[in-house]
């Protein structure tokens, strides 16, 4: 059996969580005995040893953490590269933002904060420009809709109708 880190708490499931650095966490209630954790553990011998490899492949092919230098470079790339995309879509679909911030973000490359203001990711600067443009659009129409539901992808449509496609340079 492959060993685990165990975190109890007042939950009442069990979970089963690889992690980024190959590690197998288990997260149990408080009162459950240790043999019913490892029980749960063995049946899921196969989920785990199949997430386990797909972790280490991901890790293996991951490339090494950007140096402060990269970021920054990174960073003011953005800052010249992205203004003008953002004005230009906030002209076309009449939708502005409060402020625009460029951060360093490695698990989104953009977001919307409830009262408008935009955030992007200095990491967006490695996708195409096709990609930039769906991440800023996507942004924007969140200023006008706040989740993902079909009016949201309504308006994404009526400004990008090929937004599929440039989904798929995000990846």
């Amino acid at each position: 059996m492959e060993t685990y880190e165990l975190i109890r708490s007042g939950r009442k499931t069990l979970a089963l969580e690889i992690t980024r650095d190959c590690r197998v966490v288990v997260r149990a209630p408080r009162r459950l005995s240790q043999a019913r954790i490892d029980d749960f553990v063995a049946s899921h011998a196969g989920w785990i040893a199949r997430h386990l490899e797909q972790q280490r492949r991901r890790a293996a092919l991951a490339p090494s953490a950007p140096t402060q230098a990269e970021i920054g470079a990174l960073k003011e790339k953005a800052r010249q590269v992205l203004p003008p995309k953002i004005a230009y879509y906030s002209e076309k679909m009449g939708l502005f933002p409060t402020g625009v911030r460029i951060t360093s973000a490695r698990t989104r490359y953009g977001s919307c904060s409830g009262k408008n203001s935009l955030c992007f990711s200095c990491f967006l600067m490695n996708c195409p420009d096709a990609a930039m443009d769906l991440v800023v659009v996507h942004e924007l129409c969140h200023i006008q809709v706040k989740n993902h539901g079909p009016d949201f992808y309504a308006l994404l449509e009526q400004v990008l109708p090929d937004w599929r496609e440039r989904k798929k340079l995000l990846r």
